[in-house]
């Protein structure tokens, strides 16, 4: 099976260019197509206006944690711009005789191998749905089968994903993904939990906390709210 490192190499990046002050420089078409802007009208223009405003945090903190060429972040993955896409980022800080002069951002357009396409009847307003879940260990970018995830936990800029016997990192938030995830399989239980009901195996109550047992390794609990507690019962046929 073709590994996902060669198929980056097949893609196209799109490639943007800042200046010190994150105003755009210069960018290429396929940058200027994802972003949906002409490249005149984004040249001069500082990239987070680029970007739809819940999004500007996410992208501030990405550009803010790229700090000198050795410390370079990893590539992380997120939602920019255009909601329906899926891009890898790469980020660096560029540098002159020890000076920072500028940011230099890379992508790859990822949609089209992590992302199933609308059915014909399905609302334009829907966002195309996950099968595929970029995701960063070791250094490296793993494209995850959903159906092999357990549960998620948000964890400040990231959330983390649970196997039955891994976990990872991924730079998409949990409602991101609760948007682009099978409402049926995928249910949100807490503010910072997410479950993939495949995995439950029990629902204990203890006091005036209630969680549901997931079929992991080494077992995990995860908490439910009281937001959530009616609707999961209901799924589980517990009402």
């Amino acid at each position: 099976m073709e590994s996902f490192e060669h198929k980056l190499q097949k893609f196209d990046p799109g490639v943007v260019w800042l200046d010190g002050h994150n105003r755009v420089s210069a960018l290429n078409t396929i940058a200027s197509s994802v972003l949906g802007v002409t490249v005149g009208d984004a040249v001069g223009t500082e990239i987070l206006q680029l970007h739809p405003e819940k999004s500007r945090n996410k992208v501030q903190w990405l550009l803010e944690s790229a700090s000198c060429p050795v410390t370079s972040p990893p590539p992380m993955t997120m939602m920019i711009n255009v909601p329906d896409r899926v891009l890898l980022i790469k980020v660096s800080k560029m540098f002159d005789a020890g000076e920072p002069v500028g940011t230099s951002m890379i992508f790859f357009d990822l949609t089209d191998i992590t992302t199933s396409p609308l059915l014909p009847d399905g609302s334009p307003d829907r966002l195309r749905q996950l099968f595929k879940l970029p995701v960063y260990r070791k250094s490296k970018v793993v494209l995850l089968d959903l159906k092999t995830v357990s549960h998620f936990k948000a964890d400040g800029h990231y959330t983390t994903v649970y196997t039955e016997s891994e976990q990872y990192l991924c730079n998409l938030s949990l409602s991101d993904l609760e948007q682009r995830l099978d409402g049926t399989r995928f249910v949100r239980v807490h503010r910072s939990y997410m479950i993939n009901v495949h995995y439950a195996t029990a629902f204990e109550k203890l006091d005036e906390q209630c969680t549901v047992v997931m079929n992991t390794e080494p077992e995990e609990r995860v908490p439910v709210s009281r937001s959530n507690l009616h609707k999961l019962k209901s799924m589980f046929g517990l009402t």
